[in-house]
């Protein structure tokens, strides 16, 4: 397909789409496919704790500000949904690597783009239509803000992006590119100078960008385990376990932007160091999180997170429109809530399914004649 394949071995693909060294079958991996199903089931579950995590956040800050103990019982649950964005971003780090070894910019570029912005775009050029009608956010109407968002790079203009919850998308992008430009330099070109120099601009934006970081740990765990480095198989359960917690406990006491105010907040390390050793003990053959996720459902998550990530918050808001115009949201919180998701969840999972075959899945296959997802 390109010249890639003289820097680098042939390679499969792993759930996120992207190439694969790992080589062998255990648990976790689909047999004879060399498919990483705990790397793609723990992408859908990222993206569902996301979505409950806007649902909790959402109904406490619109419809039970006033409740005491809405927010009391919902805030811990809120701040760990958080979280889930933070395990996308290791994640990402884990199989782009691969993916910027085997194809050439230009083609990792086009790649990139058909399984990105076909979907992206459309959400964006509707809540532009809206925001433009509706003013709700006149902010968000001006030129100054709308083209850098339309080209992911408002990282770096300061400025906001629209879709809800793309936010996310322009820290992936500028790592994507930070990524496929370095390896390009290092193991194609060989060029020392300007592989220095763009690793210095890595660090750069890792510093001014802290959020960054968990790419790099994805990028770490990928080289220990395309090396096949994983802790003695009899201390694994205890440590994932260990690992898990931690990431439960920091990740549930605190809301996290891990920007620069957060550089000087030990919690934020704990999060990031037991997110990174959590990822790393979760892919280890017959982990745990592999046992427990090899469920269709669980899989189907994952083939459709990125869709449910940009669109459930549509659904969420109509959802609640109209539990409010109906007043369906009672003074007893709990069965109000049970109701709520009762409705969201079902209407999330159907758009999404749509969202995804029509606005994620279609555009790729149409181009590159090719499944997104390689088993």
């Amino acid at each position: 397909m390109t010249d890639a394949s003289a820097i680098a071995p042939p390679l499969n693909r792993t759930a996120a789409g992207e190439p694969d060294r790992t080589t062998g079958t255990a648990p976790g991996k689909k047999a004879g496919a060399n498919f990483n199903a705990t790397v793609h089931g723990l992408r859908g579950v990222a993206a569902f704790m996301v979505f409950l995590a806007h649902v909790l956040g959402g109904v406490g800050e619109n419809v039970y500000s006033a409740d005491a103990g809405y927010l009391a019982a919902t805030t811990a649950p809120w701040n760990f949904g958080r979280w889930g964005v933070w395990l996308f971003f290791v994640i990402s780090g884990y199989v782009i690597l691969p993916s910027v070894m085997r194809y050439t910019p230009r083609e990792f570029a086009l790649r990139r783009f058909f399984r990105l912005y076909p979907l992206f775009l459309a959400f964006s050029l509707l809540f532009i239509a809206v925001n433009a009608a509706s003013n709700a956010f006149p902010d968000l109407n001006r030129i100054g803000t709308i083209i850098p968002a339309l080209f992911m790079v408002n990282l770096l203009t300061h400025t906001e992006q629209l879709t809800p919850n793309a936010w996310s998308l322009s820290y992936e992008v500028l790592f994507y590119a930070m990524a496929c430009l370095t390896v390009h330099a290092a193991i194609r070109r060989r060029d020392r100078v300007m592989t220095v120099l763009l690793v210095l601009c890595s660090a750069w934006l890792v510093s001014r960008f802290p959020a960054m970081a968990f790419f790099l740990a994805g990028i770490g765990v990928r080289l220990l385990d395309d090396r096949h480095i994983h802790l003695p198989r009899a201390w694994r359960p205890l440590f994932e376990i260990i690992a898990f917690a931690g990431c439960l406990v920091f990740g549930s006491v605190q809301h996290y932007d891990f920007g620069l105010r957060d550089v000087g907040n030990p919690l934020a390390y704990g999060t990031f160091l037991f997110t990174a050793a959590y990822f790393y003990m979760a892919i280890a053959p017959g982990s745990l999180t592999s046992r427990l996720l090899d469920r269709p459902s669980i899989f189907y998550l994952g083939t459709v997170s990125y869709s449910l990530y940009l669109a459930h918050p549509y659904t969420y808001f109509a959802t609640r429109q109209l539990f409010v115009h109906m007043g369906w949201f009672g003074p007893n919180w709990p069965l109000s809530l049970a109701l709520f998701l009762a409705a969201a969840i079902p209407l999330t999972l159907i758009f999404t399914h749509f969202v995804y075959r029509a606005l994620e899945r279609y555009p790729y296959r149409w181009f590159f004649h090719e499944r997104v997802f390689h088993r």
